[in-house]
């Protein structure tokens, strides 16, 4: 196996990881769901491009579309474990943005609409970034 592939794909991380792993993906895909589907009491994408271009984040739609889909595919990869580096990442931007374009004014609890809540999915998603999927991932038999 190639190299490059290999260190994207190699974990060393074991069964603690594989749940934080599979917990924040659930919550990325149920969040691209609302954005992309409008399931779970979300706006789909029409509502979705509106609130982006509120923010600044122009053009709306194209941005409500890379969001959810960073969110929606991301988290799936997240649950199966395959890929997880590069959707970690993805997540690890989109995170960025979120509490630097949305929350950052609003302090850091919930309650307030602050950062707390993104923050937490950061510190997941950074935390797949840097040691893998861990041992109950697609990732891991691939390269076994």
């Amino acid at each position: 196996m190639s190299s490059l592939i290999n260190k994207v794909l190699f974990t060393r991380a074991g069964f603690g990881l594989t749940a934080i792993r599979i917990v924040v993906g659930i919550i990325f895909a149920a969040h691209g769901a609302q954005k992309l589907f409008g399931m779970f009491g979300g706006y789909g994408i029409a509502g979705t491009a509106q609130y982006m271009e509120s923010l600044g984040l122009a053009p709306g739609h194209l941005m409500a579309i890379l969001a959810g889909g960073t969110e929606f595919f991301g988290g799936l990869a997240l649950i199966i474990g395959l890929l997880t580096r590069p959707a970690a990442l993805g997540l690890t931007f989109l995170s960025l943005v979120a509490i630097f374009s949305v929350h950052i004014h609003n302090g850091l609890f919930m309650a307030n609409n602050g950062y707390e809540f993104a923050l937490a999915l950061l510190g997941g998603s950074i935390a797949v970034l840097i040691e893998g999927a861990g041992k109950l991932s697609l990732d891991r038999a691939i390269t076994d």
